[in-house]
């Protein structure tokens, strides 16, 4: 039997989920998220391509693909299980803390390329140590550093290791991550949810002592494309200089920094 008047451009029945058009209203398959002739790939990309307009539960994610709702419960799970998906508040299916990370990394040269300007003016503007970490698993990891030259200073080489459990950067580097992500991050933390709650609002964090004894710091967030925190940007001190509110002294600075560097990512996107 001839169909071929029953079926959209796209070659899927008129109606379908996965049509272009129809009462289906569902997934658009673009030329670039046409099968790739490996259907647990196809079905999970179509789970990803669907949370990308926002927060989904199963049955608008079931809605969105097409797919039957036991195979996307699974994949979604599965998905979930590699943090590729994760639950907002509500228990609504979010793009995932992995794809962040991912992202991060695919333009980790251009915010290499852009930090040692930025980290030397802001070193020069604060007088302390500045730095740029970036979370890699559990631990954050500094990938620039620009050292106060002279002086009683906090020096991090590059490549350096540090907890995600302390510090103002650590603490920007968790604040904005997903539910999951969030509670994880809290636990045996050296900060609380409410402090957390206080840099999102704020859009920097400090901390005295929280990483080593005597060392003050302000962090801020650097953006990607998306919008997520790729990065932080930090100065870090002794106490002595900086004092018990540094982000009153230097938030300013470093936020601008901070803007700074996510343009320069946003730019070479």
């Amino acid at each position: 039997m001839d169909i071929s008047g029953h079926l959209d451009p796209t070659g899927a029945p008129l109606g379908s989920p996965l049509g272009g058009h129809g009462s289906g209203g569902g997934l658009d398959l673009r030329p670039n998220s046409s099968p790739s002739g490996v259907g647990v790939v196809d079905k999970a990309s179509m789970i990803l391509d669907a949370l990308e307009a926002g927060p989904a539960t199963l049955a608008q994610l079931v809605t969105a693909t097409g797919l039957a709702r036991p195979t996307v419960h699974r994949l979604a799970v599965a998905l979930a299980h590699h943090r590729f998906v994760g639950r907002d508040v509500q228990g609504r299916f979010v793009l995932g803390s992995r794809l962040a990370e991912l992202a991060s990394a695919a333009g980790e040269d251009r915010l290499i390329a852009a930090a040692g300007p930025v980290l030397v003016q802001l070193r020069d503007a604060t007088g302390e140590s500045a730095q740029i970490f970036r979370r890699q698993g559990e631990w954050r990891v500094c990938v620039a550093s620009a050292e106060r030259p002279i002086g009683l200073r906090d020096t991090i080489p590059v490549g350096t290791q540090l907890s995600m459990k302390a510090g103002s950067a650590a603490q920007v580097l968790v604040a904005w991550e997903d539910h999951d992500r969030l509670l994880e991050g809290l636990r045996s933390a050296r900060f609380s949810a409410t402090v957390l709650a206080g840099v999102r609002r704020r859009g920097w964090a400090q901390s005295l002592g929280e990483r080593e004894p005597g060392i003050a710091s302000v962090s801020a967030p650097v953006r990607g494309p998306s919008g997520r925190v790729i990065a932080a940007v930090s100065i870090s001190g002794p106490i002595e200089r900086l004092t018990r509110q540094p982000g009153r002294l230097h938030a300013e600075v470093v936020v601008q920094a901070a803007r700074q560097l996510t343009e320069a990512v946003r730019a070479g996107a």
